[in-house]
């Protein structure tokens, strides 16, 4: 098929010759294994922070750690992806992704090996920043390695697996982990990453050639420029997210926290006002589409909060364990690699990713409005067709938000200079971070602020003295009293009984609120993708035009 069947403007065409020409007709003899290389990382990184979500508490009594301490290991964790997001554009620049990927997998993989068996609190933490800092380097330089070395007719399925990967791992977690602690023992918590990262070291070995080396022109990086955005977004972000527990900025520590990395964001403004950085190009960030996706990004990370947070504490109420929440998450991975390998397709046959990201979003926002039916009755099977919902309509609204940026960073002149798609990389590794951990300070703000709401307004119907009330806990007390030390310690527990069941049915609506929180959230995201500009072109015209260019003069296709 010619070009001629492709009807563009001029000035899109142009566009298209340069992009299609950029990216190579082959990564290397096994272009499998480095896509399956990346993809791995991707989703690795996010298996290991929701993994330890979920076993903090089983690591917390291994350790004889106080839930004040407890409360920073993830924050550990976390601000360390968030430390090394920027900084990977430095190492990416002057070592090449392939380099840093096999360095930081190795270190990540023998931290992991080593970890249940760290009873010190200080090493314990100091082994968790050193595995986030090493796994915090997987995702920009995927993004990096998908937009520079996968040719075209592999790079819709890589951003389907992408997706795939980095969505399934939060939804498998809860049951995987269930598993592990049941059958085995909670240590596979760290040994699960440690057993799939020298994986991914073959597959990237084998999958991504080597970078040739970087020539010396113009100034020198700025590692001081580096180092102070890191530091102030590290240490912004540990903030944020002890913020709710600190209550804000009532809290000296959270002030100390928040202020350094103020000061630090300050230092690095300065130091790029005073001199060019070669490997930072923030002025490219500045185009209408990158900022909407910038925001898109964040908006989706909240709607996780359907499987992370509401889901999961709708069942916990009720004294539900992980192995048994689990059941209800794992739907929504299920759809995920039949939904990637359809989206592909969908893409190579010149959808508009921005209709997979808006179908995606409304049927998240339908799941959610079907959620908010929950009764504090609910069991884990309630979710399960709604769960299944979800994970298609997230599968489909990543896959298609992926898709965009993909092309955003195309379109934009990305593939010409690696400062401009190690920038890219890093924003979008930094959005979405900051995304997910916003979203979840905010749903747990917002759940217990809704939940004082609805205790009060219980309570107005539950006094001293009311008729029902009182005959509510005369007959409590007399059901009782057989099992207590007296009708006036069955009274006492009949009392405490009725407010439970108040605190039960207040959490209950306050899970309904959220969910309606997240179905409105979705709504108003579609209203930002109605505002989307439209490629130049799609990666089925994107893959007509490389074939037509790799085909020999003179030849007809």
């Amino acid at each position: 098929m010619g070009t001629s069947s492709i009807s563009i403007r001029p000035s899109a065409l142009d566009i298209a010759h340069g992009a299609a020409a950029a990216i190579p007709s082959e990564v290397s003899t096994r272009p499998l294994l480095g896509i399956l290389g990346v993809v791995l990382g991707a989703g690795l990184v996010t298996l290991t922070g929701r993994m330890l979500s979920l076993g903090l508490a089983d690591l917390k009594g291994h350790a004889g750690i106080s839930f004040d301490d407890g409360a920073w290991l993830d924050s550990a964790y976390n601000a360390s992806l968030m430390f090394i997001g920027p900084f990977t554009v430095y190492l990416g620049g002057l070592l090449g992704p392939r380099r840093v990927l096999l360095s930081a997998a190795a270190i990540f993989a023998l931290t992991c090996v080593f970890l249940p068996f760290i009873h010190s609190y200080t090493l314990f933490l100091a082994a968790l920043v050193l595995a986030g800092m090493t796994s915090g380097t997987f995702y920009p330089l995927t993004l990096t390695f998908a937009l520079r070395a996968i040719p075209l007719r592999y790079l819709p399925f890589t951003i389907a697996l992408y997706a795939a990967f980095v969505d399934g791992a939060v939804n498998i977690a809860p049951s995987l982990y269930g598993w592990y602690r049941d059958h085995l023992s909670w240590h596979w918590m760290f040994w699960n990453s440690a057993a799939i990262a020298p994986i991914m070291i073959l597959c990237v070995y084998l999958g991504i050639p080597p970078t040739p080396p970087r020539k010396k022109s113009g100034p020198a990086p700025s590692f001081a420029g580096f180092l102070y955005l890191s530091l102030g977004l590290g240490f912004v972000f540990a903030a944020l997210q002890q913020g709710q527990r600190l209550d804000w900025f009532r809290s000296g520590v959270f002030n100390a926290w928040f202020w350094c990395g103020m000061f630090f964001l300050l230092c690095a403004l300065v130091r790029r006002l005073r001199g060019p950085n070669p490997l930072v190009a923030l002025p490219y960030l500045g185009k209408w589409n990158t900022v909407l996706l910038g925001g898109l990004l964040f908006w989706f990370r909240f709607t996780l909060c359907t499987t992370i947070i509401l889901i999961p504490q709708s069942l916990a109420i009720r004294g539900l364990d992980a192995d048994q929440i689990g059941p209800a998450i794992i739907w929504s991975a299920l759809p995920l690699l039949p939904i990637a390998f359809t989206a592909g397709y969908l893409l190579l046959r010149k959808i508009d990713p921005r209709l997979l990201m808006a179908a995606g979003l409304a049927c998240t926002a339908f799941a959610a409005w079907l959620n908010a039916q929950y009764s504090s009755t609910w069991a884990a099977a309630n979710f399960y067709p709604t769960e299944l919902l979800t994970g298609v309509g997230q599968a489909f609204a990543f896959i298609g938000l992926v898709g965009c940026i993909v092309l955003q960073a195309i379109f934009t002149g990305g593939l010409s200079r690696p400062e401009w798609v190690l920038t890219f990389s890093a924003f979008f590794h930094v959005v979405r971070l900051f995304g997910g951990t916003a979203g979840a300070i905010y749903m747990g703000h917002f759940l217990a602020q809704r939940e004082k709401l609805h205790s009060n307004l219980l309570g107005l119907h539950v006094s001293a003295g009311d008729w029902i009330t009182t005959q509510n806990i005369h007959t409590m007390t007399a059901g009782l009293a057989g099992k207590s030390a007296g009708m006036v310690a069955a009274g006492e527990r009949a009392v405490d009984l009725i407010g439970a069941r108040l605190r039960l049915q207040a959490y209950s609506l306050s899970i309904v609120d959220g969910f309606l929180l997240i179905a409105w959230s979705c709504a108003c995201a579609l209203l930002m993708v109605a505002m989307l500009r439209k490629s130049p072109l799609d990666y089925g015209d994107l893959k007509e035009i490389q074939q037509t260019l790799s085909l020999p003069k003179g030849s007809k296709s």
